[in-house]
């Protein structure tokens, strides 16, 4: 177990998906404060999943120091070159997976904080919110529906 510690604390991805959990965390917060929206029950299970992912992550390292799988011989050479990469087992691959899935939710509590996004990034958070959640201010979501009427 001490061995797998290790390795998690020199571990690129896991480092990253740490700074990526602990940003959205802080977003969250400062979000559900601007909004007066702080819910314990949405906390707690915000703090459950992000809890579950990192054990996840602990676990897939485990898997993989016993079966040693390396996903690289599907990405083209001149990439591996560039990014660096020497492996990428089960556990970088959803360690990946979870950092996106992070990166997503960062950039939705930046904008629903209201904090600077690029247009198109924004957009795009924006029509995904509106699709998917009922997280969207209603004002931000009637100017949406008045966008996708013009362009009709």
């Amino acid at each position: 177990m001490n061995e797998i510690m290790e390795l998690l604390g020199q571990h690129l991805f896991f480092i990253i998906l740490l700074y990526a959990v602990l940003l959205d965390t802080i977003l969250g917060v400062l979000r559900a404060i601007k909004e007066h929206r702080f819910n314990s029950c949405v906390g707690i299970d915000g703090a459950v999943r992000k809890a579950a992912m990192l054990f996840s992550v602990l676990l897939l390292m485990f898997i993989d120091t016993m079966v040693n799988i390396d996903f690289l011989f599907m990405v083209p050479e001149k990439y591996l070159q560039y990014i660096g990469i020497t492996k990428m087992g089960i556990c970088e691959l959803f360690c990946l997976l979870f950092i996106l899935y992070e990166i997503v939710s960062i950039l939705k509590n930046m904008t629903l904080c209201g904090l600077p996004v690029p247009a198109k990034i924004k957009k795009f958070i924006q029509k995904f919110l509106d699709d998917m959640t009922d997280e969207l201010p209603e004002e931000v979501h009637e100017s949406i529906v008045a966008e996708q009427s013009e362009g009709e």
